[in-house]
This record gives C-alpha cells, structure tokens and sequence, in this order.
C-alpha cells in the first residue's frame, strides 16, 4: 500500500511539473527570449526525467552504479539537446 501512494504522489508531482512546463510554453514567452525560456524548459525536462528514473524505473533501488550509469546517459541526452538547440536559430 506504501508503494502506491509513492507512485500516486510521483504521479501528481510529474502532472505538476508537466503542467507548468506546458503554460510556460504557451505564454508566448519563447518568442521574446529564446535562451531563458529553453533554460526553464530544459530544467524542467531534467527534473521530470530523474524523477521517472528514479521511482519509475526503480533506479532508487538499484546499486548506485546502475544509477551513475543512467546519469551519465542522462547528461549526454542532455548536451546533445542544448547542441541542436543551436542549429534552431
């Protein structure tokens, strides 16, 4: 019963951050500055990805050089993101 409302909880936060990121992007704020707004978005991205990481994919439980591992993927997703960010503009 503890495991589900983890994932209930993991559930509503991802929903929140989803949310946010979602009028963030409708405000019409990636037209008037560009490299803040992809910033925000980018962290919040991040943020979502450990997340699903961490309880979805049972990293927390895992030994942590499993989990080192999914991070070091998770930066060179993240470096290959901010590289084609470039050749948008």
């Amino acid at each position: 019963m503890a495991r589900i409302k983890l994932y209930a909880v993991m559930y509503v936060v991802l929903f929140v951050l989803a949310t946010a990121q979602a009028l963030f992007e409708t405000t019409g704020m990636l037209e008037s500055d560009y490299w803040t707004a992809f910033g925000i978005i980018i962290v919040l991205s991040f943020v979502k990805a450990v997340f699903v990481a961490a309880y979805y994919q049972h990293l927390r439980w895992e030994p942590r050089s499993v989990t080192y591992l999914m991070m070091g993927g998770l930066f060179v997703a993240l470096a290959l993101t901010t590289a084609a960010a470039y050749s948008i503009l």
